[in-house]
């Protein structure tokens, strides 16, 4: 598998957010609040950070 831990873990959270539907602006939905943090956190990180680990645990990203 050629792609790296942090692009599969962009992917799954992306899957996530993309299942999840359409956010009603009415109502805050933490799952999605805390998903989209992540994934702003994982934009934010070299491919070596520790962080990319513990998202990957997180989400169970093989």
């Amino acid at each position: 598998m050629s792609d790296s831990l942090k692009e599969r873990v962009r992917a799954k959270l992306l899957r996530q957010l993309d299942e999840d539907g359409i956010r009603d602006q009415e109502q805050d939905d933490p799952r999605q609040i805390s998903v989209g943090a992540d994934l702003d956190a994982l934009d934010s990180v070299a491919e070596d950070d520790p962080l990319i680990e513990e998202l990957a645990t997180r989400y169970l990203v093989f």
